[in-house]
């Protein structure tokens, strides 16, 4: 009889320990959003940076009522390299707290999680 304990464990690849994530980045301008975006892809931490530039941000900074045109950059990459990406938004960022929120990706396309998990996976 065979059944789950009696199964040989297969050894986990990084990509079934691994999972894809989305992280929101607002930015003042273009220019920041496309900068930190060929970054992050051209270092193979992201596999894909979209930027929707002309967003209107309404906000509360040091008790004021904000109001700003910004950009907003969505990358794809995996969950971990969550803290490295954090880090180097953070050291190219000109805001003192810059918006960064990691979401997770709950399904979707398996060829393109893969192909998120595979160009940052750092081989070719």
């Amino acid at each position: 009889m065979t059944g789950p304990e009696t199964m040989k464990k297969q050894p986990e690849t990084s990509n079934q320990r691994d999972s894809a994530v989305v992280i929101l980045v607002t930015a003042s301008s273009l220019d920041e959003a496309n900068s930190i975006g060929k970054t992050l892809v051209s270092e193979r931490m992201a596999a894909c940076a979209n930027i929707l530039p002309g967003i209107h941000s309404v906000f509360i900074w040091k008790k004021a009522l904000c109001e700003e045109q910004e950009c907003l950059l969505i990358l794809k990459t995996r969950e971990s390299f969550m803290k490295p990406i954090v880090e180097k938004i953070k050291s190219l960022h000109s805001y003192d707290v810059p918006e960064i929120i990691v979401l997770p990706v709950s399904g979707g396309s398996k060829e393109y999680i893969e192909w998120i998990m595979n160009s940052t996976a750092g081989t070719d």
